[in-house]
């Protein structure tokens, strides 16, 4: 029995344009530029949405060709409206076509509390052959962009996030000096366990 190989894209709902707010200018432009293009998406968007979606993109791209070729196994495993993180899994021998496609993309479908499409940009930032692989990824970013949103609100508030998380340094200073630190919660060790995809290739695109 041959076993379907698959890839898996972590993908990022990025938007460029700033949200529409009845807060002043001024309070609006306190929260970082970081925050703004990776904030929350619809919780209407669901996965299956983003799936025809994107086969809608194969299909205007490439076709009944492409459509045909990428729908068997073409399905969408994650999906976070609060981080706007999706994981999508496809064949491992068009996962260049799914990709092509994402990046093509330049707006989410209609969803019902919208009165028009909201423009986006679809960021491919790595392929694996494991979504073990991909999730661990999900959590490494998630933090390296709490802790840059965190720096950039610093520099503008030095009041602002820190007062909710508590300063950086002094968890450091904690941690060195032996006091009990809670460990990071939902992080593997990267000692442990293998991957169950000897010939996976993984992918890392940080553009």
């Amino acid at each position: 029995m041959v076993r379907i190989k698959h890839r898996y894209l972590l993908v990022n709902i990025l938007y460029p344009e700033p949200p529409k707010s009845k807060e002043p200018r001024h309070q609006s432009s306190n929260v970082p530029d970081l925050v703004q293009i990776r904030r929350p998406t619809s919780d209407h968007l669901s996965p299956s949405l983003l799936a025809k979606a994107i086969r809608d993109q194969i299909l205007l791209m490439y076709g009944d060709y492409g459509s045909g070729i990428t729908s068997t196994g073409l399905l969408v495993k994650y999906l976070s409206p609060a981080t706007s993180t999706a994981i999508v899994r496809c064949s491992r021998a068009n996962y260049q076509i799914v990709w092509a496609a994402l990046t093509f993309m330049t707006h989410l479908p209609r969803l019902p509390d919208q009165d028009k499409l909201q423009p986006c940009v679809m960021q491919v930032v790595r392929v694996s052959g494991t979504i073990r692989k991909a999730e661990e990824e999900v959590i490494r970013r998630a933090r390296a962009a709490i802790l840059k949103a965190k720096r950039e609100d610093q520099e503008a508030d030095p009041y602002g996030l820190d007062a909710i998380l508590g300063p950086a340094n002094e968890r450091t200073s904690s941690k060195r000096h032996g006091k009990d630190v809670d460990p990071p919660i939902g992080i593997e060790d990267e000692d442990e366990g293998e991957d169950d995809d000897e010939d996976s290739d993984d992918v890392d695109e940080d553009g």
